[in-house]
């Protein structure tokens, strides 16, 4: 429920960015006649097609990343732009798409002077929505409560920004290991937040230069590689398979 996760975070002033379950993509109602999808708000004239789209997975191609990203972007024509941020009650406004200019549709008479290169509603609602008529529309924060979220999912910048979960677990376990920092379950005996913030700060410290050291000596590296006309030193990710690791006892 967003009350138990997104709207607390909201109203601390975070901008979620967050992978989304399978239940919760894709078009979940409507407002003021535009749909609700993934966080934002679409023309009532959206491609179905479109709304199938799905995080891309790991591993992808070139091919199919540059695919993924040509149908994020053609997504991204059809919502509803913002046009204010949040106000102190987290209602905000957002226009049409003919309006903000990224769509073409007879509705809105000056979007046909557009260029044939964006989009086309061919055939708009018989009886237009308030999303149709209006020029914007006040969001309130109860809508898309729950998924809405900084960038548009599951876009290429949602991507790009989702994938510093990694970097962050990957610090949050190195300063929990026994064998570096070691703040761990029962590392400090003192309750509360307050006392321990500064050690959990200076621990984060820690890590980050530790982190800048290793950066600083891969640019020494690949600099000498370079006089030496050598490629830059890779970092190889090598797989153990299973047949690999039974060794002679692997069935035929």
């Amino acid at each position: 429920m967003p009350e138990h996760f997104a709207l607390p975070l909201r109203v601390a002033g975070t901008s979620l960015v967050m992978d989304l379950h399978p239940s919760d993509r894709g078009p979940q109602g409507t407002f003021a006649g535009a749909i609700c999808a993934n966080g934002n708000l679409y023309c009532p004239k959206t491609p179905t097609a479109l709304f199938s789209l799905s995080p891309l997975p790991r591993g992808a191609s070139a091919e199919e990343t540059a695919a993924h990203n040509d149908t994020s972007a053609e997504l991204a024509r059809y919502k509803l732009g913002r046009i204010t941020s949040d106000d102190e009650d987290g209602y905000h406004r957002v226009s049409c798409p003919a309006v903000s200019g990224t769509l073409r549709c007879p509705l809105r008479h000056a979007s046909m002077a557009l260029a044939y290169t964006h989009p086309t509603v061919l055939e708009p609602p018989e009886h237009p929505p308030r999303c149709c008529t209006q020029r914007s529309v006040t969001v309130p924060p109860a809508v898309n409560a729950k998924t809405r979220q900084h960038h548009d999912y599951p876009g290429k910048s949602w991507r790009a920004s989702y994938a510093r979960r990694s970097a962050v677990e990957r610090s949050n376990s190195r300063i929990k290991d026994p064998a570096t920092v070691d703040v761990a379950k029962g590392w400090c005996q003192v309750m509360g937040l307050v006392t321990p913030s500064p050690f959990l700060a200076a621990a984060l410290v820690v890590r980050n230069l530790a982190l800048v050291d290793a950066f600083e000596a891969r640019q020494v590296e690949n600099a000498r590689r370079r006089v030496a006309g050598l490629p830059p030193k890779t970092r190889r990710r090598r797989r153990t398979g299973l047949a690999e690791l039974a060794g002679a006892n692997a069935p035929p």
